[in-house]
């Protein structure tokens, strides 16, 4: 059975994106995905969350944070990828 490589992937949404739910969405996409990690608002009105898994998994999730929920105006998503360097609980909500 192949070993699957786990990445880290660190993100940063902008636009109106804080009061609309964007970080129970993404709490739930990240959990859905079996992700590890965190979501939480930043001082400055964007959303920062940090995930760990499989990078199709991880590409999922930007993907929903490009998305973002309903009422959320995304005007952009930064990433950075890098190597998983462990000791994240499973992906929820951090203040």
């Amino acid at each position: 059975m192949p070993v699957v490589q786990h990445e880290r992937l660190y993100g940063v949404i902008r636009g109106d994106v804080q009061g609309v739910g964007f970080r129970y969405f993404l709490a739930r996409e990240g959990r859905g995905l079996a992700l590890r990690g965190w979501v939480r608002n930043r001082d400055d009105g964007a959303v920062e969350f940090v995930a760990e898994g499989p990078r199709p998994d991880l590409e999922r999730l930007l993907e929903a944070a490009r998305r973002g929920p309903g009422h959320a105006q995304v005007a952009g998503v930064s990433a950075e990828w890098s190597s998983a360097g462990g000791g994240l609980e499973p992906f929820d909500l951090a203040w």
